[in-house]
């Protein structure tokens, strides 16, 4: 006869199934009064709530039955076991807790069960659970030993079930369960050999790190002292695995030199020089976690500190980070597919991610840095975070993926003390996981549901970071730093700083030792990252200038909270800037004056030139949000520096293993300099009408001229431009000329205002009448003008004529206009082409500097800057009205135009645009090595060798002759084409 329906559903409130009344009844433990379908009392109450709070009620209340009937075969019988449950609260917690989520361990108490009474509460103490083992004295010493194992094992199982002990106590615990078992089965295992060899036993692992779990192999290698030992050593290896295998867990050996086809035991002579020869990086990885377990501890010890060395110098190896990052790519790749999502060991977000970037890390930076050399994965976690080489917040959320892990890891595990790693997923396995967890349902969230984000959360967690630390750029970089570069005295960081090509060592050493001094967190990630960048700064052409430019900037940015953790954290950060500190004084200039713009060096798409109508939207709006012109050019400066500064560090960076990809050529950053100047000059052109208001219906325009014009700017390069504007109709010409000269006056005060940013130089000599004419004209006067009275160099300046800012309408007007100055149908007559022939020669002999050498001389010198466009010009004069593809205000593509028209051959036109380039690029180096303008490139000395080593670039003398080959080919090419 079924159990009455009212009754079940009142055990069901407790989480009971079907036979909870049957076995909590009378006939049962005798907890449950049918009668009255209530507990027999408050005692009773208390045990059926602790039941009901067990991982599986049900579970728990079946195994607790089954103790019970267990017990009544043995001479006390059940009634010590229901009193202590319902008098002994820590009895009766510990007890349930493991009914509940062990079905092993259940197992095991109705096998043996007078073991329940070590989970008694004994002088208000839980029960020891340290990991000790009880000696027991029986014939068969493995069965004695199991039982003991097993006993000490529940005791571990109670403590961490109902938070007796957190996480590392349980895992430590658990390792010297290990240790014990491991000593006790060679303790055996030599009595029935009837040897004592010197044998030592060296745990690897989990068991090693100290964080052993509940069902896992416990890895070992095994040493002998000498070849004596060897045979004797062997055998008792050998009984110990197979005891161990029979107590508790398998034994793996395979972590020995050349794994389970090696020898099981080895001399120390034989591993150190196995280790010395042959071992891969994991071999040594392994090794992180060594320490002695069993057998001769001392002996364990000397082979653990001979093969130290070894293994702080594993990460020099030049294949070596790969390596740990190949295996652990390995891993992943043998997960099975259908486990993949739900292993919490070795698939993605997993624990083995947590513990290669630690190790990694470890192998890296502690060469120098012994606090690291610690053998459990949270402690050495804990110390690269103290060490300054994981972030405070990366670390903790490392700390705590690897504490959900492993809890839910050692769950699963417990319930049948099986080895597994993966999640269960049928409903009913997650739900018992969950609730084994300690997750409650709660208002529009089941317990599962709540497992399942924290357990997502965490994985995205780990899984982001071990791929920030592991693949973090600077690891290559400081594992090819020597060791001994890490750490050195004064005296030997002074010889090293001179080896590295410092020209003041000393001086250099008080920077090492101000950014480096004390014992704050922020000197050792400097003594981590300064290895690294004294590499970088050596490759450059002044060491000194790129330290102290490092320490400038870490002086004003060093208490801001995000600086060195970009440089330590954030992809090539830190190579990156010490390349442009070493390389480039105008970009260190900028960034002093803007240090927040080091951001730009994280990613590749920061170092991309914005393009021109991003710029110019930024800008204007920048410009907009100021009434008063001079605070809305400052706020434009600012965008502009920070510009600059994004051009010059990607140019400084396009030759090597840190350019960005993209790599921004020199036409590029030709394109971007204009686009950064036509935005600023579009800005300033806004704040200046807003000072003096154009009177309504008159529309002005800027004109960009020369290299402006034809976007092929340098960063020396000033802005030529033409001021245009057109009155509405009506308007008296004195009014509309004043207002639009006012606007233009103000334009160029307002970027002449002294500042320490770069200058963007407005230069309009470039107008009808140069100087002597008026700065602003109409653009019926300079269509009258060209027409009645300009020369052919004007056309020829007006080749590169293009709106820039101000009025659009305007601006294509004009263009209008001159195309028909710029573009005469019937090319140049002979007298022009003369006058043009002696306009450049005279040139040549009056603008080219005093005391210039013409062979380097970038812009006017022969086969530079000046030859390349007058020979573009030359073409576009004589053919543009003919051949259209030839109208444009770009010099390589003028070039490309008349080849491809048939007017230039191709060896001429290669000449020119490779001279041109040549030029460009020097003349943009020269800038950004100096600091400052320069067009003559030296033949020898620290600024030579700056620009060699800018443009990616190691003979300077290979470069010269480079140069002065290109510039000559170039300046023939010129000759050809005026001679045409």
């Amino acid at each position: 006869m079924g159990r009455p329906t009212s009754e079940r559903n009142r055990l069901a409130r407790f989480g009971f199934g079907d036979r909870a009344g049957e076995l909590l009844g009378p006939g049962g433990l005798g907890l449950w009064d049918p009668a009255t379908q209530e507990p027999t009392g408050e005692p009773a109450a208390g045990l059926l709530a602790a039941l009901s709070r067990a991982a599986d009620p049900d579970l728990a209340l079946r195994q607790l039955h089954r103790l019970a009937e267990a017990l009544d075969r043995t001479e006390t019988g059940r009634g010590e076991l229901i009193d202590a449950l319902l008098e002994d609260n820590g009895v009766r917690r510990r007890l349930v807790a493991v009914l509940g989520a062990s079905s092993a361990l259940g197992d095991h108490l109705v096998a043996n069960p007078a073991q329940w009474t070590a989970l008694r509460t004994e002088n208000g103490h839980a029960p020891d659970a340290t990991g000790v083992l009880e000696p027991v004295e029986a014939p068969n010493p493995v069965a004695a030993l199991r039982l003991a194992y097993r006993l000490a094992l529940l005791k571990i199982a109670a403590a961490d079930l109902t938070g007796g002990r957190g996480l590392e106590q349980a895992m430590a615990a658990l390792s010297a369960l290990a240790d014990a078992t491991l000593r006790a089965a060679y303790a055996i295992a030599a009595e029935e050999a009837g040897v004592q060899p010197r044998l030592g036993v060296v745990a690897l692992g989990k068991c090693g790190g100290n964080e052993l779990n509940y069902v896992s192999d416990v890895d070992v290698i095994f040493v002998a002292a000498t070849d004596d030992d060897l045979a004797p050593g062997t055998t008792i290896a050998t009984r110990l695995i197979e005891i161990c295998g029979l107590v508790a867990w398998p034994v793996d050996a395979a972590l020995r030199p050349e794994g389970s086809r090696g020898p099981l035991v080895r001399t120390l002579a034989s591993h150190q020089a196995y280790y010395q020869r042959w071992a891969r990086t994991w071999e040594f990885q392994a090794l992180l976690k060594a320490r002695p377990a069993a057998g001769d501890a001392d002996l364990a010890q000397e082979w653990i500190d001979t093969l130290a060395p070894l293994v702080w110098h594993a990460a020099e190896r030049p294949e070596a980070v790969d390596d740990v990052r190949a295996m652990r790519r390995k891993i992943v790749e043998n997960v099975p597919a259908r486990e993949m999502e739900r292993e919490i060991k070795r698939g993605p977000g997993g624990l083995r991610d947590i513990e290669f970037a630690v190790q990694l890390l470890q192998l890296v930076h502690g060469r120098a840095d012994e606090t690291l050399r610690v053998t459990g994965t949270m402690p050495a976690l804990r110390s690269l975070v103290s060490g300054g080489y994981v972030g405070r917040a990366d670390g903790e959320a490392l700390l705590r993926g690897y504490r959900f892990l492993r809890t839910v890891e050692h769950r699963l595990q417990l319930q049948a003390l099986r080895r597994t790693h993966t999640v269960p997923a049928d409903p009913a396995g997650l739900r018992w996981l969950a609730a084994a967890l300690g997750y409650t349902a709660l208002p529009g969230k089941d317990a599962v549901e709540q497992f399942r984000a924290d357990w997502v959360a965490h994985a995205s967690e780990v899984r982001r970071l071990h791929v920030k630390l592991l693949y973090r750029p600077l690891l290559e970089a400081v594992a090819r730093v020597p060791a001994e570069s890490l750490r050195l005295t004064p005296e030997a960081a002074r010889r090293q700083l001179e080896v590295l090509g410092f020209a003041d060592p000393t001086g250099a050493l008080r920077h090492l030792e101000a950014l480096t001094g004390g014992i704050t967190r922020t000197a050792a990630i400097q003594r981590t990252l300064l290895p690294v960048l004294l590499q970088e700064f050596a490759d450059a052409a002044e060491p000194d200038r790129g330290l102290l430019s490092y320490r400038q900037v870490s002086d004003t940015l060093g208490s801001t909270p995000w600086y060195l953790r970009l440089l330590r954290d954030e992809g090539p950060v830190a190579r990156r800037l010490a390349r442009v500190l070493g390389l480039s004084r105008y970009a260190a200039d900028l960034l002093s004056r803007d240090p927040e713009a080091l951001r730009l060096l994280a990613e590749d798409a920061e170092l991309a030139p914005r393009s021109g109508e991003v710029v110019r939207e930024g800008f204007g709006a920048a410009a907009d949000r100021h009434d008063d012109p001079v605070g809305a050019i400052r706020a434009v400066r600012g965008l502009r520096r920070r510009e600059l500064f994004r051009i010059a560090c990607a140019d400084a960076l396009s030759h090597g293993s840190l350019a960005p990809s993209p790599v921004l050529d020199v036409r590029g950053v030709g394109t971007a300099l204009s686009d950064v100047a036509d935005a600023t000059l579009g800005a300033a052109l806004r704040a200046a009408a807003r000072a003096y208001p154009l009177p309504e219906g008159l529309t002005f325009a800027v004109i960009g001229m020369g290299r402006l014009g034809g976007e092929e700017m340098s960063f020396s390069s000033d802005a030529d431009v033409l001021f245009v504007y057109e009155p509405p109709p009506g308007t008296p010409d004195d009014a509309a000329s004043a207002a639009a000269h006012a606007v233009a006056e103000e334009l160029r005060r307002l970027l002449g205002m002294p500042a320490p940013d770069p200058p963007l130089g407005v230069d309009a000599d470039l107008r009808p009448e140069g100087r002597q004419g008026p700065l602003v004209r109409s653009l019926a006067a300079y269509a009258q003008y060209y027409a009645r009275w300009s020369k052919v160099w004007e056309a020829q300046a007006l080749l590169r004529a293009r709106p820039v800012a101000g009025d659009v309408g305007l601006g294509e007007r004009f263009v209008a206009m001159a195309d028909r100055v710029r573009y005469p149908a019937a090319g140049l007559t002979r007298e022009q082409h003369v006058e043009i022939r002696r306009i450049k020669a005279r040139v040549e002999n009056e603008r080219l500097p005093r005391g210039a050498d013409p062979a380097t001389h970038v812009k006017l010198g022969r086969g530079g800057l000046a030859d390349v466009e007058w020979a573009a010009q030359v073409l576009q004069l004589r053919h543009a009205g003919a051949h259209p593809s030839l109208r444009t205000t770009r010099t390589v593509d003028a070039i490309a135009a008349a080849e491809a028209a048939g007017l230039l051959g191709s060896a001429d036109a290669a000449a020119l645009a490779a001279g041109w380039q040549q030029a460009a690029r020097v003349r943009n180096a020269l800038t950004l090595v100096r600091g400052k303008p320069g067009d003559q490139l030296p033949r020898h000395g620290v600024e030579l060798a700056g620009v060699v080593r800018l443009l990616g670039r190691d003979d300077a003398g290979e470069f010269l002759d480079d140069y002065l080959r290109t510039a000559r080919r170039a300046r023939a090419a010129l000759e050809h084409v005026l001679e045409g």
